[in-house]
């Protein structure tokens, strides 16, 4: 329900971070200026007493977040990753959200297991431990199949999640109607779109049938990447509520001290986070979408291991190129072709001046070219390209939201192994090797072939659509046509495409 009772929710929100006096440090951490941060204080103090108590042995924001839900946990998960906005001493207590939340009680995570799977736990494993990792959605076991003696990961989902998520996210959906009605020029940003793109995402994490499906084609689509690896699904021991992994076994990538006593190279295990996700990204068009500390280990070997595979990005083709394309632009500073995309994309109204698109990008790129990245505050960046696009017009793409979302979370991932990573220097070489296959004469060759392709299986229809149309075409009155859109010539532009992909399949 999406009524106004969730504003007793957005009040009780205030007040938790009051009430546990996260909101002080929180607004400090974000740099919030001092007027707003007067003023959110003097709005949440009387309402204090309605706030959550949460576990007073976590830090203030870590116990307000973890007191609030899941969904507001996920948000924690993401800050965690940058100490670049919310501050190094912040950034640290985040993290025990990614995997170190409290967990729930080991029987009932047997009966889950007994009711998904129709056996005992005994009968299903001849190990199974208490829990490993506790996270915002689910907790993960260790232990042992008994019929092959194979070491796994059991991932529970916790009790009641779903309905916990539901609540919030409707909460979330009345925050974004009350915003776009009171604020109009916020309806640029989209946001009741990007809270509907955020219920996509989890409610998809919320069914461990289709985790295990998308761990299944990210470990066929990661095979033959050097340094890193997938755990594999066990789908007989895996359902909606339960799913069963091959075990990882590995130095989590937040333990950063643990990883340099074993001796592997922090700087290239940085670098080869940046350089696996935009590979996944552009190569494939499918990627892991939650790539924090927490989902990460580092094997003996040195290969880096991915895990929980609830939030997966998927993105086609065209955009693939767009997003390469304007990544390139930034690393080689050329602002004009960045804004030149951005208009052949429709990303920028075509009525906006596209010399002045390009300059306001030179001030968004410039500062952070040649720069490390400790010297950058990502911060200030972000709020200076908000400042830009909400000046030329630019609307939320929905579709980039969770690449976005991902990239960020990289970056900070790849920064607290190397506070010294130069993103874009990183960066280029894989985004060179994806332009050079696929934009240019060879992708123009794979693209007709693909379009002979589609054509072809149209073929034997293509008279009585070429039919219809006239037909159609026929009907209405000369007077009455549009300019420029007579059906023969649709028809004959589609035998053409058609004739043009046969040819050039023929070359090869």
């Amino acid at each position: 329900m999406r009524g106004p009772h969730n504003l007793w929710r957005l009040i009780r929100t205030g007040a938790t971070f009051e009430r546990t006096g996260a909101m002080k440090l929180a607004l400090e951490a974000m740099e919030v200026p001092p007027r707003l941060r007067l003023l959110a204080r003097v709005l949440g103090w009387p309402f204090r007493f309605l706030g959550y108590r949460g576990d007073p042995a976590l830090p203030p924001v870590t116990r307000a977040l973890t007191a609030l839900g899941p969904a507001y946990i996920k948000f924690g998960q993401v800050l965690s990753t940058r100490p670049d906005v919310v501050g190094v001493e912040l950034s640290d207590q985040l993290k025990v959200l990614q995997d170190k939340l409290p967990p729930f009680d080991l029987a009932t995570a047997k009966a889950t297991v007994a009711a998904e799977l129709g056996k005992p736990v005994e009968y299903l494993f001849s190990e199974f431990s208490e829990p490993v990792a506790a996270a915002s959605i689910a907790q993960v076991h260790r232990a042992r199949v008994a019929s092959s003696g194979e070491e796994v990961a059991v991932k529970v989902l916790r009790p009641g999640i779903e309905r916990a998520f539901r609540r919030d996210i409707d909460a979330f959906y009345f925050a974004a109607g009350l915003i776009e009605t009171l604020s109009p020029a916020s309806r640029r940003l989209r946001p009741t779109d990007v809270i509907a793109h955020f219920e996509s995402v989890v409610m998809g994490e919320l069914d461990l049938r289709l985790e295990s499906a998308a761990a299944s084609e990210f470990a066929v689509n990661t095979a033959k990447d050097k340094g890193f690896a997938v755990p594999t699904p066990l789908w007989h021991l895996s359902s909606r509520r339960v799913m069963t992994l091959g075990w990882a076994e590995g130095i989590p990538l937040g333990d950063v001290a643990a990883i340099k006593t074993a001796g592997h190279d922090c700087q290239a295990l940085a670098a080869r986070v940046l350089q696996l996700f935009l590979s996944h990204a552009l190569r494939d068009g499918f990627f892991h979408a939650d790539m924090h500390q927490g989902n990460l280990k580092v094997a003996a070997n040195g290969d880096l291991i991915a895990y929980d595979f609830g939030i997966m990005g998927q993105i086609d083709t065209y955009t693939r190129r767009v997003y390469a394309e304007i990544l390139m632009g930034f690393i080689r500073r050329d602002y004009v072709r960045v804004a030149e995309v951005h208009f052949e994309a429709g990303y920028v109204p075509r009525d906006r001046d596209i010399n002045e698109f390009a300059r306001a990008l030179r001030a968004v790129g410039e500062p952070i070219a040649g720069m490390d990245a400790n010297q950058i505050s990502m911060a200030h960046l972000l709020s200076y390209l908000f400042e830009v696009t909400e000046r030329f017009g630019m609307q939320t793409r929905t579709e980039l939201i969770l690449l976005q979302r991902t990239m960020v979370v990289v970056e900070g991932v790849a920064r607290s192994l190397d506070p010294h990573i130069n993103i874009w220097d990183v960066a280029r070489p894989v985004v060179e090797d994806y332009i050079r296959s696929n934009i240019g004469p060879q992708a123009l060759f794979r693209d007709l072939i693909k379009t002979a392709q589609v054509l072809g299986r149209f073929g034997p229809k293509l008279p009585q659509i070429a039919e219809a149309l006239l037909v159609r075409g026929a009907a209405v009155p000369e007077e009455s046509r549009p300019p420029r859109r007579r059906p023969w010539a649709i028809a004959a532009l589609a035998v053409a495409a058609f004739a043009a992909g046969v040819a050039v399949a023929a070359l090869f």
